[in-house]
């Protein structure tokens, strides 16, 4: 028997949805097109603060700090704010 994850995808599915299923690159900062306050606010996350303490740092409210991190996410095409971290680490921007 055939596990499930190895079965050989079926004739009805098309190259192009299967091509879009593969991970694409990261972007770069300027397709991120992260602002200095993104990178103020992944940099308060990387020192360990909480959502909570990085809004008092930044001067917003919790709620907004959410949002933005989803942001970031969503432009990074990453799946968590720890991905965003570590990307923004990765390219020495904070």
């Amino acid at each position: 028997m055939t596990h499930p994850e190895f079965v050989a995808l079926d004739n009805d599915v098309s190259r192009s949805h299967a091509l879009s299923l593969v991970p694409r690159p990261y972007p770069t900062l300027e397709e991120a097109g992260l602002a200095d306050e993104d990178l103020r606010l992944l940099a308060a996350l990387a020192t360990g603060a909480t959502t909570e303490t990085a809004a008092r740092r930044l001067e917003v409210s919790a709620r907004t700090v959410r949002r933005r991190l989803r942001s970031i996410c969503d432009r990074l095409g990453v799946a968590s704010p720890i991905e965003a971290v570590v990307w923004a680490a990765r390219r020495s921007l904070i």
